[in-house]
């Protein structure tokens, strides 16, 4: 079957289906006011009902339009050295829609589409190099594009048309239908969640994170899951989590490949804690979360504890992640200011940057998009100024404090109108030979991991 009619059934199947539950939940509130339709026959009550229950559905749309564009400088101690350095120049575009049908009060459906475009030397000269290293240039090292959902449950991801240099991909990012009650929600179908403080690094979200370095942050790729969450506005709320996946190996679905998490959240006056337990793929983790606040600034600290499946066998043993940050709005020269600082432990780093590739535990991680880091210590922050309430500008800064090594990500936006914005930024890496981000030489060929300084501009148009 093509995949874009695969697509659209898939969609199509789940429209139809909340459809299909709607008037049965809403037997329930029905049969409860019989007693107000006792002049009325069944068939027009009927009809009556039907007509009130079309007149209940509310659908809305809604997305976004981004194009962007960016420059490299690509110098000879980068691993782009065997296929040709220089600046390079890449273009993308990314398209949204977002339908949300309200199909009663308690029952709601979403499904969002894109459409995903991109071309330029950073994409051919990827394809280049792992042409020429296919056992060494994979899925550690480059963002993986296109898109893939060889591990989800369901494989909603069409490539249009792939060539030398440029992709076309559309997808289908959120397909789930929620049941909204006063105990709590019910969603089934690819989601999106969050869990942990995090601002920069966060441990405790082990589904599908954001990148440390990434700065477009107003969508998440979503997982396919169950995620139930039930509230007690005295004691708190507990969420329940089941991500389904299946072996990118040999696509079959299978328990080691999923995740079954539950997470308590109570709040103790103006701290709150969390606590949770998840059997993730093969290994067991638990961990444990707080926030808080001293006087005008609010902290946050999430450790978590990783069983791990093979028992040290690639040398090392269970491993504690940590991140601890406090943030701070303050005005100076009557200009809003905000900032915080974050603190990050990876217990799987090492010093030894080419032999931490070579360790299954690690790569394993840097491939499902869990691990993006090497080391063990870092110290990063983030300090916003509001030069005028449509101006900000920002600085954040990625430092492992063993090499130092690091990243500097210095960035402005406008808002030109209430719906379009413009970002401009650039993404600079730091270190002597040797560290983490300056470069290190990779395990095969001799080639170092430092990846190229860029600049970017990009457009959203909101909608």
């Amino acid at each position: 079957m093509n995949r874009c009619l695969k697509l659209a059934f898939i969609g199509i199947f789940f429209l139809l289906l909340a459809l299909i539950l709607a008037p049965i939940h809403s037997d329930f509130t029905w049969a409860s006011s019989e007693s107000d339709n006792l002049d009325s026959t069944p068939a027009e009550s009927n009809d009556s009902q039907q007509d009130s229950w079309l007149e209940e559905i509310d659908m809305r749309w809604g997305g976004r339009f981004k194009i962007s564009g960016a420059l490299s400088e690509v110098t000879d101690d980068t691993f782009f050295e065997p296929v040709g350095t220089g600046k390079y120049y890449d273009g993308s575009a990314n398209f949204r829609l977002i339908n949300e049908t309200f199909l009663s009060d308690s029952l709601f459906f979403e499904v969002d589409y894109e459409l995903i475009g991109a071309a330029g030397d950073s994409i051919r000269k990827q394809q280049e190099l792992k042409e020429l290293f296919p056992n060494i240039f994979n899925d550690v090292f480059f963002i993986r594009t296109p898109l893939s959902d060889d591990r989800r449950l369901m494989d909603l991801t069409d490539i249009v048309s792939e060539d030398d240099g440029y992709f076309l991909v559309q997808r289908l990012d959120r397909l789930y239908l929620a049941l909204n009650q006063d105990w709590g929600t019910v969603r089934i179908g690819r989601q999106a969640i969050t869990w942990g403080n995090g601002f920069i690094f966060n441990p405790m979200d082990l589904f599908n994170p954001f990148p440390p370095t990434a700065v477009d942050r107003d969508y998440k790729v979503g997982d396919d899951m169950v995620n139930a969450q039930f509230a007690d506005p005295n004691i708190g709320d507990v969420q329940l989590l089941y991500v389904i996946r299946r072996d990118p190996d040999d696509r079959d679905v299978k328990t080691s490949q999923a995740s079954l998490a539950a997470k308590a959240h109570v709040a103790l006056g103006t701290t709150e804690f969390n606590i949770m337990g998840a059997k993730h793929f093969k290994d067991a983790v638990v961990g444990v979360g707080s926030l808080g606040y001293l006087k005008d600034a609010a902290w946050r600290v999430n450790a978590t504890w990783t069983f791990l499946d093979d028992n040290g066998k690639n040398g090392r043993g269970d491993y504690l992640s940590l991140v601890t940050n406090i943030d701070y709005s303050w005005t100076w020269w009557q200009k809003n200011f905000y900032g915080f600082i974050e603190y990050y432990y990876n217990g799987l780093g090492q010093n030894n940057y080419a032999g931490a590739l070579l360790n299954p535990d690690v790569s394993e991680r840097l491939a499902r998009g869990e691990l993006f880091v090497l080391g063990q210590n870092y110290f990063c922050g983030t300090l916003q100024a509001e030069l005028h309430p449509l101006v900000n500008v920002y600085f954040t800064a990625i430092n492992n404090l063993e090499d130092p090594s690091g990243i500097l990500q210095p960035r402005a936006t406008w808002d030109i109108t209430q719906n379009m914005q413009i970002t401009g930024g650039a993404n600079i890496y730091y270190g002597a030979n040797s560290t983490e981000f300056g470069g290190f030489t990779v395990p095969g060929p001799d080639l170092r991991s430092k990846a190229p300084d860029s600049a970017y501009l990009w457009l959203i148009y909101y909608f």
